[in-house]
């Protein structure tokens, strides 16, 4: 069955997850992992893996930032540490991990996540072929393109089903240097509540949220994926996991959405028909529970390629 992988914020948060009927999370540090929904430091990150596995669920470590030399020292340390917690996986971005997990026995399986970059099936067995066992699929994708991916690769895939994506991705702090003197173009909203800014482009009526981290200046899609009545063909295509990203949401919306998508599955497992009767009312209970600023769409899914 296809695994339910979410984005927890908090060690209270996994619980509440798994009584929803998640599967698998990411978790990780803001120094090392991209836009996590929370901070996990070293002591709350084994907490949280021990936790994960006395409930016969799944860790997954985010190692995917985007590193420089002058941060090897701290990368490599971190990644000896995560050979003392023992997480299920490691995602990585940089090929600097590959190496690093060589030299610790490759004890730890990897997933590739590369953002936008992971588009094909080629690039996914290359680096299947170099210690990966998943693919995080790029959410720029259309479903035929996932399905062609899938049909093609020698590891396991992950797509995204939902929550916002990254548009937009600086390692400068864009909102001290450019975007404060730059309200005559967008203006800022909620500027004073870090995780709740939201840049407006008042000519296409958007709103993108907006953060910087560690990590740079993130723009956030306006639209949050939601593709609960489309799972059909995923699953029978045999996608590995089915990811909800929470970064920017609440715990309670995250929780609910995750408990949404466990119904949907389960249902599909049992009878299909009863999935197809049950989507709907699903998708309304999502929708009454979802930001008024953030449409739900289906991403990319249904978009045409044109090359």
């Amino acid at each position: 069955m296809t695994e339910l992988l979410v984005t927890p914020k908090s060690l209270s948060h996994i619980k509440d997850l798994i009584k929803a009927g998640a599967d698998a999370f990411v978790i990780g540090e803001q120094q090392f992992g991209l836009r996590l929904a929370g901070e996990f430091n070293r002591e709350d990150l084994k907490a949280a893996i021990e936790l994960i596995h006395a409930n016969g669920k799944k860790a997954y470590v985010a190692v995917n930032g985007i590193f420089h030399n002058e941060h090897l020292d701290a990368v490599e340390d971190y990644m000896k540490y995560l050979h003392e917690v023992h997480p299920d996986a490691i995602l990585f971005g940089d090929p600097a991990i590959v190496m690093y997990e060589r030299e610790l026995g490759n004890t730890i399986p990897l997933q590739w996540n590369q953002e936008t970059l992971v588009t094909n099936h080629f690039q996914v067995n290359y680096w299947g072929e170099r210690g990966a066992n998943r693919a995080v699929l790029a959410r720029e994708l259309s479903l035929d393109e996932v399905l062609n991916i899938k049909a093609h690769s020698n590891v396991e895939i992950e797509v995204q089903v939902h929550g916002m994506t990254c548009m937009f991705q600086s390692k400068r702090q864009l909102l001290g240097n450019y975007f404060m003197y730059q309200d005559k173009v967008m203006k800022i909203e909620n500027r004073e509540i870090k995780d709740q800014m939201l840049l407006y482009d008042e000519e296409r009526n958007n709103k993108y949220p907006i953060f910087e981290d560690g990590n740079g200046t993130h723009i956030m899609s306006p639209n949050d994926i939601c593709v609960i009545e489309e799972l059909e063909e995923l699953i029978e295509a045999g996608i590995d996991a089915f990811k909800i990203d929470g970064v920017l949401h609440s715990e309670e919306y995250i929780t609910t959405v995750t408990g949404a998508y466990r119904k949907a599955l389960d249902l599909y497992e049992e009878d299909v028909e009863a999935y197809e009767d049950a989507k709907f009312d699903l998708i309304d209970m999502i929708e009454e529970i979802q930001p008024e600023h953030r449409p739900l769409d289906q991403g990319f899914l249904f978009k045409q390629t044109v090359y």
